[in-house]
Protein backbone atom coordinates (compact mmCIF):
# COMPACT_ATOMS: atom_id res chain seq x y z
CA UNK A 1 0.00 0.00 0.00
CA UNK A 2 2.68 2.22 1.05
CA UNK A 3 4.61 2.00 -2.35
CA UNK A 4 1.14 2.10 -4.24
CA UNK A 5 0.87 5.75 -2.03
CA UNK A 6 4.25 6.70 -3.17
CA UNK A 7 3.84 6.05 -7.03
CA UNK A 8 0.49 7.99 -7.27
CA UNK A 9 2.14 10.74 -5.41
CA UNK A 10 5.12 10.49 -8.03
CA UNK A 11 2.38 10.69 -10.32
CA UNK A 12 0.77 14.17 -8.71
CA UNK A 13 3.72 16.00 -9.20
CA UNK A 14 3.83 16.52 -12.48
CA UNK A 15 0.25 16.63 -12.96
CA UNK A 16 -0.16 19.39 -10.73
CA UNK A 17 2.69 21.43 -12.47
CA UNK A 18 0.65 21.16 -15.55
CA UNK A 19 -2.25 22.41 -14.03
CA UNK A 20 -0.30 25.38 -12.89
CA UNK A 21 1.34 26.41 -16.37
CA UNK A 22 -2.18 26.34 -17.90
CA UNK A 23 -3.86 28.19 -14.88
CA UNK A 24 -1.51 30.74 -15.12
CA UNK A 25 -1.50 31.46 -18.71
CA UNK A 26 -4.83 31.64 -18.93
CA UNK A 27 -5.51 33.82 -15.97
CA UNK A 28 -2.81 36.24 -17.22
CA UNK A 29 -4.07 36.09 -20.92
CA UNK A 30 -7.52 37.87 -19.82
CA UNK A 31 -8.11 41.31 -20.25
CA UNK A 32 -7.44 43.74 -17.32
CA UNK A 33 -4.64 43.48 -14.65
CA UNK A 34 -4.77 44.47 -11.14
CA UNK A 35 -2.57 47.47 -11.75
CA UNK A 36 -5.06 48.21 -14.27
CA UNK A 37 -7.95 48.18 -11.90
CA UNK A 38 -6.15 50.32 -8.96
CA UNK A 39 -5.06 52.45 -11.45
CA UNK A 40 -9.02 53.35 -12.54
CA UNK A 41 -9.45 54.71 -9.32
CA UNK A 42 -7.41 58.11 -9.99
CA UNK A 43 -9.16 60.77 -11.56
CA UNK A 44 -6.99 62.42 -13.30
CA UNK A 45 -5.88 60.14 -16.55
CA UNK A 46 -2.25 61.43 -16.25
CA UNK A 47 -1.67 60.52 -12.66
CA UNK A 48 -3.74 57.09 -13.77
CA UNK A 49 -1.06 56.38 -16.20
CA UNK A 50 1.92 57.07 -13.87
CA UNK A 51 0.36 55.02 -10.83
CA UNK A 52 -0.62 52.00 -13.69
CA UNK A 53 3.03 51.97 -14.90
CA UNK A 54 4.32 52.04 -10.75
CA UNK A 55 2.01 49.36 -9.96
CA UNK A 56 2.57 47.15 -12.76
CA UNK A 57 6.46 47.53 -11.82
CA UNK A 58 5.61 47.15 -8.16
CA UNK A 59 3.96 43.70 -8.97
CA UNK A 60 6.43 42.81 -11.60
CA UNK A 61 3.88 42.87 -14.25
CA UNK A 62 6.55 44.38 -16.95
CA UNK A 63 8.10 41.09 -16.67
CA UNK A 64 7.40 38.34 -19.46
CA UNK A 65 5.30 35.88 -18.26
CA UNK A 66 7.58 32.62 -18.60
CA UNK A 67 9.92 34.83 -16.15
CA UNK A 68 6.87 35.86 -13.81
CA UNK A 69 5.47 32.47 -13.77
CA UNK A 70 8.81 30.71 -13.12
CA UNK A 71 8.84 33.30 -10.13
CA UNK A 72 5.74 31.80 -8.61
CA UNK A 73 6.80 28.47 -9.04
CA UNK A 74 10.08 29.38 -6.98
CA UNK A 75 7.74 31.11 -4.80
CA UNK A 76 5.77 27.65 -4.46
CA UNK A 77 8.64 25.47 -3.65
CA UNK A 78 9.14 27.11 -0.22
CA UNK A 79 5.37 26.77 0.20
CA UNK A 80 4.69 30.57 0.09
CA UNK A 81 2.26 32.09 -2.14
CA UNK A 82 3.25 35.26 -2.05
CA UNK A 83 1.55 38.73 -1.68
CA UNK A 84 -1.91 39.38 -2.54
CA UNK A 85 -2.45 41.54 -5.29
CA UNK A 86 -5.50 43.21 -4.01
CA UNK A 87 -5.61 47.17 -3.14
CA UNK A 88 -5.08 45.42 0.60
CA UNK A 89 -1.54 43.68 -0.35
CA UNK A 90 -1.63 40.85 2.59
CA UNK A 91 0.13 37.79 2.41
CA UNK A 92 -2.41 35.15 0.46
CA UNK A 93 -1.35 32.50 3.33
CA UNK A 94 -3.09 34.61 5.53
CA UNK A 95 -5.93 35.38 3.53
CA UNK A 96 -6.41 31.92 2.82
CA UNK A 97 -6.37 30.56 6.53
CA UNK A 98 -8.58 32.99 7.59
CA UNK A 99 -11.36 32.15 4.68
CA UNK A 100 -10.66 28.49 5.21
CA UNK A 101 -12.58 27.24 8.26
CA UNK A 102 -16.03 28.92 7.38
CA UNK A 103 -15.68 26.69 3.79
CA UNK A 104 -14.60 23.84 5.70
CA UNK A 105 -16.88 23.68 8.56
CA UNK A 106 -19.78 24.33 5.88
CA UNK A 107 -18.68 21.38 3.99
CA UNK A 108 -18.37 18.96 6.96
CA UNK A 109 -21.98 19.66 7.80
CA UNK A 110 -23.19 19.22 4.72
CA UNK A 111 -21.21 15.91 4.27
CA UNK A 112 -22.48 14.73 7.16
CA UNK A 113 -26.27 16.19 6.47
CA UNK A 114 -25.81 14.56 2.92
CA UNK A 115 -24.63 11.01 4.08
CA UNK A 116 -26.64 10.80 6.35
CA UNK A 117 -29.82 11.35 4.83
CA UNK A 118 -28.50 9.32 1.61
CA UNK A 119 -27.01 6.04 3.00
CA UNK A 120 -30.20 4.73 5.11
CA UNK A 121 -33.12 6.15 2.68
CA UNK A 122 -31.25 4.92 -0.33
CA UNK A 123 -30.93 1.34 1.45
CA UNK A 124 -34.52 1.65 2.82
CA UNK A 125 -36.02 2.68 -1.17
CA UNK A 126 -34.44 -0.26 -2.67
CA UNK A 127 -35.34 -2.71 0.07
CA UNK A 128 -38.72 -1.32 -0.46
CA UNK A 129 -38.48 -0.85 -3.80
CA UNK A 130 -42.14 0.44 -5.62
CA UNK A 131 -44.15 0.64 -2.32
CA UNK A 132 -45.57 4.21 -1.20
CA UNK A 133 -41.86 5.05 0.89
CA UNK A 134 -40.07 4.66 -2.42
CA UNK A 135 -42.29 6.14 -4.74
CA UNK A 136 -43.19 9.06 -2.38
CA UNK A 137 -38.87 9.88 -1.52
CA UNK A 138 -38.44 9.28 -5.67
CA UNK A 139 -40.74 11.87 -6.57
CA UNK A 140 -38.94 14.26 -3.77
CA UNK A 141 -35.34 13.65 -4.55
CA UNK A 142 -35.73 13.85 -8.22
CA UNK A 143 -37.44 17.04 -7.93
CA UNK A 144 -35.06 18.59 -5.63
CA UNK A 145 -32.11 17.39 -7.85
CA UNK A 146 -33.19 18.77 -10.92
CA UNK A 147 -32.93 22.26 -9.14
CA UNK A 148 -29.81 24.25 -9.12
CA UNK A 149 -28.53 25.63 -5.83
CA UNK A 150 -28.49 29.01 -6.91
CA UNK A 151 -32.23 29.09 -7.83
CA UNK A 152 -33.19 27.18 -4.62
CA UNK A 153 -31.50 29.99 -2.31
CA UNK A 154 -32.99 33.01 -4.51
CA UNK A 155 -36.66 31.94 -3.10
CA UNK A 156 -35.49 30.71 0.35
CA UNK A 157 -33.51 34.11 0.24
CA UNK A 158 -36.83 36.30 0.22
CA UNK A 159 -39.25 34.13 1.80
CA UNK A 160 -37.21 32.78 4.62
CA UNK A 161 -34.63 35.46 5.43
CA UNK A 162 -36.55 38.85 4.55
CA UNK A 163 -40.58 38.06 4.08
CA UNK A 164 -40.82 36.09 6.91
CA UNK A 165 -38.02 36.76 8.71
CA UNK A 166 -37.15 33.57 10.35
CA UNK A 167 -33.57 32.82 9.38
CA UNK A 168 -30.37 35.34 8.97
CA UNK A 169 -29.08 35.35 5.65
CA UNK A 170 -26.18 37.17 5.29
CA UNK A 171 -22.96 36.02 6.74
CA UNK A 172 -21.72 33.78 9.22
CA UNK A 173 -22.84 35.58 12.70
CA UNK A 174 -24.91 38.33 13.85
CA UNK A 175 -23.22 41.84 14.41
CA UNK A 176 -23.95 41.29 18.38
CA UNK A 177 -22.24 37.71 18.27
CA UNK A 178 -19.32 38.59 20.78
CA UNK A 179 -21.72 40.10 23.17
CA UNK A 180 -23.68 36.93 23.17
CA UNK A 181 -23.15 34.11 25.67
CA UNK A 182 -22.00 30.81 24.86
CA UNK A 183 -25.43 29.31 24.30
CA UNK A 184 -26.59 32.81 22.40
CA UNK A 185 -23.15 32.46 20.04
CA UNK A 186 -23.81 28.49 19.65
CA UNK A 187 -27.75 29.09 18.66
CA UNK A 188 -26.65 32.23 16.44
CA UNK A 189 -24.42 29.88 14.65
CA UNK A 190 -26.98 27.71 13.86
CA UNK A 191 -29.24 30.30 12.44
CA UNK A 192 -26.47 31.65 9.98
CA UNK A 193 -25.31 27.87 8.97
CA UNK A 194 -28.99 26.70 8.52
CA UNK A 195 -30.01 27.74 5.06
CA UNK A 196 -26.47 27.55 3.33
CA UNK A 197 -26.14 24.45 4.24
CA UNK A 198 -29.17 23.40 3.32
CA UNK A 199 -28.82 25.01 -0.35
CA UNK A 200 -25.26 23.60 -0.33
CA UNK A 201 -26.39 20.14 0.91
CA UNK A 202 -29.41 18.78 -1.01
CA UNK A 203 -28.45 18.12 -4.34
CA UNK A 204 -26.02 15.58 -3.42
CA UNK A 205 -28.45 14.63 -0.47
CA UNK A 206 -31.13 13.67 -3.48
CA UNK A 207 -28.11 12.23 -6.08
CA UNK A 208 -26.53 10.45 -3.39
CA UNK A 209 -29.71 8.89 -2.14
CA UNK A 210 -30.49 7.81 -5.74
CA UNK A 211 -27.30 6.34 -6.36
CA UNK A 212 -27.32 4.17 -3.52
CA UNK A 213 -30.97 2.63 -4.05
CA UNK A 214 -29.47 1.86 -7.69
CA UNK A 215 -26.22 -0.11 -6.24
CA UNK A 216 -28.52 -1.60 -3.86
CA UNK A 217 -31.20 -3.05 -6.41
CA UNK A 218 -28.03 -4.30 -8.29
CA UNK A 219 -26.14 -5.69 -4.94
CA UNK A 220 -29.67 -7.58 -3.84
CA UNK A 221 -30.08 -9.36 -6.78
CA UNK A 222 -26.50 -11.25 -6.88
CA UNK A 223 -26.06 -14.54 -5.74
CA UNK A 224 -24.35 -14.61 -2.77
CA UNK A 225 -27.53 -12.07 -0.96
CA UNK A 226 -29.99 -15.27 -2.05
CA UNK A 227 -27.16 -17.16 -0.48
CA UNK A 228 -26.97 -15.72 2.79
CA UNK A 229 -30.85 -15.99 3.38
CA UNK A 230 -31.16 -19.17 2.27
CA UNK A 231 -28.86 -19.88 4.99
CA UNK A 232 -31.52 -18.57 6.97
CA UNK A 233 -29.59 -15.13 7.80
CA UNK A 234 -31.56 -12.53 9.52
CA UNK A 235 -32.80 -9.94 6.90
CA UNK A 236 -30.60 -7.08 8.88
CA UNK A 237 -27.53 -8.76 8.37
CA UNK A 238 -28.16 -9.66 5.12
CA UNK A 239 -28.89 -6.17 4.33
CA UNK A 240 -26.20 -4.22 6.27
CA UNK A 241 -23.81 -6.94 6.57
CA UNK A 242 -23.65 -7.85 2.92
CA UNK A 243 -25.37 -6.31 0.46
CA UNK A 244 -24.68 -2.80 1.81
CA UNK A 245 -20.76 -3.32 1.89
CA UNK A 246 -20.55 -3.91 -1.31
CA UNK A 247 -22.85 -1.57 -2.80
CA UNK A 248 -20.35 1.33 -1.38
CA UNK A 249 -17.74 0.43 -3.86
CA UNK A 250 -19.38 2.88 -6.99
CA UNK A 251 -20.25 4.87 -4.06
CA UNK A 252 -16.85 5.62 -3.11
CA UNK A 253 -15.21 6.59 -6.40
CA UNK A 254 -18.12 9.70 -5.79
CA UNK A 255 -17.06 10.29 -2.75
CA UNK A 256 -13.70 10.55 -3.47
CA UNK A 257 -14.78 13.56 -5.83
CA UNK A 258 -16.45 15.36 -2.80
CA UNK A 259 -13.25 17.15 -2.06
CA UNK A 260 -12.55 19.27 -4.96
CA UNK A 261 -16.18 20.38 -5.01
CA UNK A 262 -16.04 22.39 -1.73
CA UNK A 263 -14.46 25.04 -3.41
CA UNK A 264 -16.01 24.91 -6.44
CA UNK A 265 -19.37 24.52 -5.32
CA UNK A 266 -18.85 26.78 -2.98
CA UNK A 267 -18.68 30.23 -5.03
CA UNK A 268 -21.58 30.71 -6.16
CA UNK A 269 -23.75 30.42 -2.48
CA UNK A 270 -20.56 32.12 -0.90
CA UNK A 271 -21.26 34.95 -2.75
CA UNK A 272 -25.60 35.10 -2.50
CA UNK A 273 -25.54 34.43 1.47
CA UNK A 274 -22.36 36.62 1.83
CA UNK A 275 -20.27 34.25 3.13
CA UNK A 276 -16.81 34.99 4.01
CA UNK A 277 -15.19 31.58 2.84
CA UNK A 278 -12.80 30.27 0.08
CA UNK A 279 -15.40 30.50 -2.86
CA UNK A 280 -16.16 34.63 -2.04
CA UNK A 281 -12.45 34.70 -2.03
CA UNK A 282 -12.20 33.46 -5.31
CA UNK A 283 -15.07 35.66 -6.68
CA UNK A 284 -13.52 38.56 -5.19
CA UNK A 285 -9.88 37.49 -6.25
CA UNK A 286 -11.27 37.12 -9.84
CA UNK A 287 -12.85 40.57 -9.99
CA UNK A 288 -9.58 41.99 -9.05
CA UNK A 289 -7.25 40.01 -11.45
CA UNK A 290 -5.46 39.14 -8.11
CA UNK A 291 -2.92 36.54 -10.14
CA UNK A 292 -1.06 35.73 -6.58
CA UNK A 293 -4.69 34.83 -4.78
CA UNK A 294 -6.18 33.10 -7.69
CA UNK A 295 -3.18 30.75 -8.64
CA UNK A 296 -3.00 29.50 -4.71
CA UNK A 297 -7.20 29.12 -4.30
CA UNK A 298 -6.47 27.26 -7.90
CA UNK A 299 -3.55 25.18 -6.51
CA UNK A 300 -4.97 24.31 -3.65
CA UNK A 301 -8.30 23.09 -5.65
CA UNK A 302 -6.18 20.62 -7.69
CA UNK A 303 -4.41 19.23 -4.67
CA UNK A 304 -7.69 18.25 -3.43
CA UNK A 305 -8.88 16.71 -6.78
CA UNK A 306 -5.76 14.48 -6.65
CA UNK A 307 -6.48 13.92 -2.80
CA UNK A 308 -9.53 12.84 -3.21
CA UNK A 309 -8.79 10.14 -6.05
CA UNK A 310 -6.15 8.74 -3.65
CA UNK A 311 -8.40 8.73 -0.95
CA UNK A 312 -10.99 6.74 -3.02
CA UNK A 313 -8.64 4.52 -4.32
CA UNK A 314 -7.32 3.72 -0.54
CA UNK A 315 -11.02 3.07 0.71
CA UNK A 316 -12.14 0.47 -2.52
CA UNK A 317 -9.52 -2.02 -0.07
CA UNK A 318 -11.40 -0.77 3.18
CA UNK A 319 -14.54 -2.05 1.10
CA UNK A 320 -13.67 -4.40 -0.92
CA UNK A 321 -11.25 -7.41 0.48
CA UNK A 322 -10.74 -8.42 -3.50
CA UNK A 323 -8.81 -4.73 -3.98
CA UNK A 324 -4.90 -4.90 -2.81
CA UNK A 325 -2.02 -2.72 -4.32
CA UNK A 326 1.37 -4.16 -4.48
Amino acid sequence: MLTYIFRRLLIAAPTLLGITVVTFFVINLAPGNPAQFQAQSALDPRVSVRIYQELEKYYGLDQPIGVRYARWLGRLARLDFGESMSTDRRPVRDKIKERLWPTMSLAALSLVLSLGLSLPMGVWAAVRQNRLFDTVSSTILYGLYSVPEYVMAAPLILLVGVKWDLLPFQGMTSDNYAALGAGGKALDLAKHYALITFCFSYGSWAYYSRFVRQTMLETLRQDYVRTARAKGLREGRVIWGHAFRNSLIPVVTLLGLLLPSVLGGSVILEVMFNWPGLGRLFYESMLARDYPTIMALEFVSACLVLLGMLLADIAYAAVDPRVAYD
